[in-house]
Formats: C-alpha cells, sequence, structure tokens
C-alpha cells in the first residue's frame, strides 16, 4: 500500500470558546504518512476485514486526533452497535447495546462521556452521571421509536389502566422515563416484566417487541402502536427468498422485527445475544436481520463468518461520524441536559432496571 506523509498541521488552529456551539469542518490535524500508518497498524488490524485500505487512509489521522483528545478531556466513548466500524472499533472505549452502555455509563471513570448513539442514550447517560459532561456529537440524532410517545401520552395510559405497571423500552425520551415504573431493553425486558409481579403489563412504546415478549410470559401484555423504522422495513417473505437462495443460511432476528420475521428466523434475540450467537455457533453464512452497520462490527472479530446484508441503515446513527466525535471533543459540543424535576423520576425507573439486571 503506497502511505502519504504523516505530520501535524501547522494550518490548524483550535477554535475560540466563542465558536464552541459552531460544528467545525476543519480536516484532522494530522494527514496519512507512512509513519502514522506504521503508528495506527495495531488499530487497523481490528477492522482491516470490513474497512479497505483506501478508507482507513481518511480514518486514521482522525482515529489518532480523536484518541488524544479523550485523554486531553478525560473524556471516554460510549460506541452503540450500529456505529460504523472505524468509530466503534477504533476510538469507542466501551462498546455495545443499550443495556450493556446503560450499565457501564453508570461507573465510568471520567469527565466528559461522549455518546456515539442517539439522543435517548445521551440523555440516559445523563441520568446516571448528572454531575458529569454528557456530549453527542449531533444533536439531531434521534430515533423513530422513541419520537413514537410522549410524557402525555403514558400520562394518558395511566388513566386508561389505572394500576397498571407501566415498563418503557430505553428508546424513549428522559420525560417518557419519568412517567414509567421502569425501563427495560430488548435483552431483559421479559424479565422486567415478570419482575413488575403484575398479571398485567403495559410495555411500551414498541408494539414488535411487545408481541415477542407476550409470547414469552404468561403475563398478560398491553402495548402502543410505536415500531422502529429499520427493523419494521424486514418482511418474512423476504428472508424466506434467502432461504431459497441457499438452504443452509442461518437468520437471527431482532425482537423489535414484526413477527413474520421472527417467525422465519433461526434465532431471536437483543442485539449481545445476536452477537454471542454469531460468535458461539460460527456460522458458514448468516443474515442478522437488524441495524446494517452491526453486522460490520461482529465481521471484524469474525472474519470466518460470511455475512449476508439486507443493510437497513439507521438515519439517525448515521449522523454520527468520526468527523463529529473528533469536533464534539474539540469544542465541547454538543452537551446533554436533561431537567433536574424530570431526571429525578426517570433516572428512580432507569437505576430499577440496572439493579434487577446486576
Amino acid at each position: 500500500m503506497n502511505l502519504y506523509t504523516a505530520v501535524p498541521r501547522s494550518d490548524v488552529t483550535t477554535a475560540s470558546p466563542v465558536l464552541a456551539s459552531v460544528p467545525a469542518r476543519t480536516p484532522s490535524k494530522y494527514v496519512f504518512t507512512p509513519a502514522l500508518a506504521r503508528e495506527m497498524e495495531p488499530i487497523y488490524e481490528r477492522v482491516k476485514n470490513v474497512v479497505t485500505p483506501m478508507e482507513w487512509m481518511q480514518y486514521a489521522p482522525l482515529v489518532k486526533e480523536i484518541n488524544e483528545l479523550k485523554k486531553e478531556r478525560n473524556a471516554v466513548i460510549l460506541a452503540h452497535n450500529y456505529m460504523t466500524p472505524e468509530i466503534f472499533h477504533c476510538v469507542g472505549d466501551i462498546r455495545g447495546d443499550s443495556l450493556q452502555l446503560a450499565k457501564e455509563a453508570a461507573r465510568v471513570d471520567a469527565d466528559v462521556i461522549v455518546q456515539a448513539g442517539v439522543h435517548f442514550m445521551a440523555e440516559t447517560s445523563k441520568l446516571l452521571n448528572p454531575d458529569k459532561t454528557i456530549l453527542i456529537p449531533d444533536m439531531a440524532a434521534g430515533c423513530s421509536l422513541a419520537s413514537s410517545i410522549t410524557a402525555e401520552d403514558v400520562r394518558m395510559l395511566r388513566d386508561a389502566y389505572p394500576g397498571v405497571p407501566i415498563v418503557t423500552y430505553v428508546n424513549t425520551s428522559a420525560a417518557v422515563k419519568a412517567e414509567c415504573d421502569i425501563t427495560c431493553t430488548s435483552s431483559n425486558a421479559v424479565k422486567v416484566v415478570e419482575s413488575m409481579g403484575a398479571p398485567r403489563v403495559l410495555l411500551i412504546p414498541d408494539q414488535y417487541l411487545a408481541k415477542y415478549v407476550a409470547t414469552q410470559t404468561k403475563v398478560e401484555i398491553i402495548t402502543w402502536a410505536g415500531a422502529c423504522e429499520v427493523h419494521e422495513r424486514f418482511t418474512g417473505a423476504e428472508l424466506d427468498a434467502y432461504r431459497v437462495s441457499d438452504p443452509g443460511i442461518k437468520i437471527i432476528a431482532h425482537p423489535e422485527c414484526p413477527p413474520d420475521v421472527i417467525a422465519a428466523s433461526d434465532f431471536t434475540g437483543s442485539t449481545a445475544a445476536m452477537i454471542n450467537w454469531v460468535k458461539d455457533n460460527r456460522p458458514k453464512k448468516v443474515v442478522l436481520v437488524t441495524e446494517c452497520s452491526m453486522a460490520s462490527n461482529v465481521a471484524a472479530e469474525t472474519p470466518d463468518v460470511e455475512f449476508v446484508r439486507p443493510c437497513n441503515l439507521c438515519p439517525h446513527m448515521k449522523r454520527i461520524s468520526l468527523e463529529k466525535i473528533r469536533d464534539s471533543l474539540l469544542y465541547l459540543q454538543h452537551e446533554v441536559h436533561v431537567d433536574p424535576e424530570v431526571a429525578v423520576r426517570a433516572r428512580r425507573a432507569v437505576e430499577r432496571m440496572v439493579n434487577l439486571t446486576n
């Protein structure tokens, strides 16, 4: 591979505090050189199966700059599984699904937490770390599922179903969490629902997760008509077509998918469970029925497995890039705040889940 020169650039200056709210569009202070390539080779080893040498020439200077800024800021990056590999494997300090990130967010020893994920995740980090600076690289990184329900909707449900416990998926705003009894993730939803000790439970807002949980418990599940725009696009007919083309293929699905997708799958589980299934079973060829970047992240660690990718991308997750993470650390933007009164009640719901699963 022909490599270019890597030296600190003299034409890049640090922005003044006055410009802290202005998104930077400056290039990295480093450029790709043979020396930088040698220095960054151990990091590239992590992703060389899914990131081309040409792509790495663009990413490596930013990865180096971000990792330096983390030390300067005493910062950590929480990277969700749906981040692209150069983020997930190369700058993420704590990596995982919503439950893993929620647990680790409560234990991090840092002044600054950068959430490489969407806004509700950053809010959750703030709930569990009220005295720390929580940053999200792009404030527009939202979530279709979180947007499907409001705090007012939950209060309406309380009135409609008096005495029925309300469990909310963590994919919701802090304001919604504050109105609920406890949160859950796809990996612990059944356990959380049954911990309520009630014959009926409201499980909001994902209708498909609720339908899946209903098949795993005797508790009557009442839900809300929300859905993830990525997972609801998959269809059972689509998966049947994969089986026709290759009868030996293995299909594993996330429980946010519609029932016909789950019925057509070999295994259904949370993000973490899907990853562990691939690592434990090492299928020759597999379809991960979830956000596309997760397949790339798992493929980086399982080069012996062939991934067939029905590439549904989350447009919100894809707002997060190396450039925006660098800018977030450089300018300490964009800080996430939660109203103190809302935070007290929302934190209680999240901590109940964390304590239960611990």
